[in-house]
């Protein structure tokens, strides 16, 4: 069996008596793109510094590779990794190409696949530019450039898309099915679900330190068995649809689009299928499954609702003051 590229066993990490992290295990094979979602410190930053070697866990084993990122192997470990920040910052006065020439000499890397980077992540044309005339989508791909450099086999991306353009954002994700194909393994952190959903084969959602639920995207909507959503255009009214479909459960409600919306449980998908298009009164008709959105609220929802119901926990944080990456 091929060794996985991050293995997280009951990791913890206490910053003095905040806890950031609670007994999170968590693994990523070659060739993966994993989603980490959370909350503002839920604890995906401090998850990606562990990762990193930055900070080290205060229990539990964390393996890259095969070996402790902050241990004699670090700086080996670091080579075959990229890093794009949620916030990135640049030596403002040096030029695009300065900074990514920079960068390509700290990881031992010849200064000629500047140029390329440049190129692939749509900055040719302003290569030569101050970083400070930059705008914030322009910074995020000198990022992504950097995270580039060296062909790592590991890539790390907080926000990735924070401040793209939709056709930028549509590149960014062509960039990530591409590294994908190569065998690249990704851990994406994204608060922008609905474009992250189609382009990862596993989400894992953090909250309050702790692992809520991990799987593919058909595994969490078993887990959560929430309804689905079919909308159609009809004559009938939503209070006939609903009574015609009462013993499946089904919520019917009017939208502003003159549509009429159905909550659908899971089980009772062909059965109501099967009644809608036997009614000639149902001009159209089309399904959402829940979405990555929907669960993740789901499963936020629920960890909520438990610490409503428990004794105040122990304070939880992203990372602590003083700690960057």
């Amino acid at each position: 069996m091929t060794q996985p590229v991050i293995e997280m066993r009951a990791v913890g990490k206490r910053f003095g008596k905040l806890t950031a992290l609670d007994e999170v295990s968590l693994t990523l094979k070659e060739g993966e793109v994993l989603g980490l979602m959370g909350h503002n410190g839920a604890g995906k930053s401090t998850s990606m510094k562990l990762i990193l070697g930055l900070i080290r866990p205060t229990s539990g084993e964390l393996k890259v590779f095969g070996h402790d990122p902050g241990g004699a192997a670090a700086n080996d470990l670091r080579l075959r990794l990229g890093y794009l920040p949620e916030n990135v910052q640049f030596y403002e006065q040096l030029s695009g190409y300065e900074v990514l020439d920079y960068f390509a000499r700290l990881k031992r890397i010849g200064t000629g696949v500047v140029r390329p980077l440049l190129e692939r992540v749509g900055l040719g044309h302003a290569m030569y530019r101050r970083v400070k005339t930059y705008s914030k989508g322009m910074r995020q791909r000198l990022g992504l450039a950097q995270a580039l450099i060296g062909e790592p086999r590991l890539m790390l991306l907080d926000e990735p898309t924070v401040g793209l353009d939709p056709m930028a954002t549509r590149d960014f994700y062509g960039m990530v099915d591409e590294l994908r194909g190569r065998g690249v393994s990704v851990i994406l952190c994204s608060h922008v679900l609905p474009g992250v959903e189609r382009h990862i084969d596993r989400a894992a959602i953090l909250g309050r330190g702790r692992m809520l639920a991990s799987g593919s995207i058909d595994e969490l909507r078993q887990a959560a068995d929430l309804p689905l959503v079919m909308r159609l255009r009809t004559a009938r009214s939503p209070e006939s649809l609903a009574d015609a479909l009462r013993s499946h459960g089904v919520l019917a409600r009017q939208t502003a689009a003159g549509r009429i919306e159905l909550e659908v449980p899971v089980r009772a998908k062909v059965a109501v299928l099967r009644s809608l298009m036997a009614d000639p009164e149902v001009a159209d008709l089309d399904m959402e499954p829940p979405t990555l959105e929907s669960l993740y609220a789901h499963f936020d929802a629920t960890i909520r609702d438990r610490a409503e119901a428990a004794p105040a926990p122990t304070a939880t944080l992203d990372a602590p003051q003083g700690v960057s990456a």
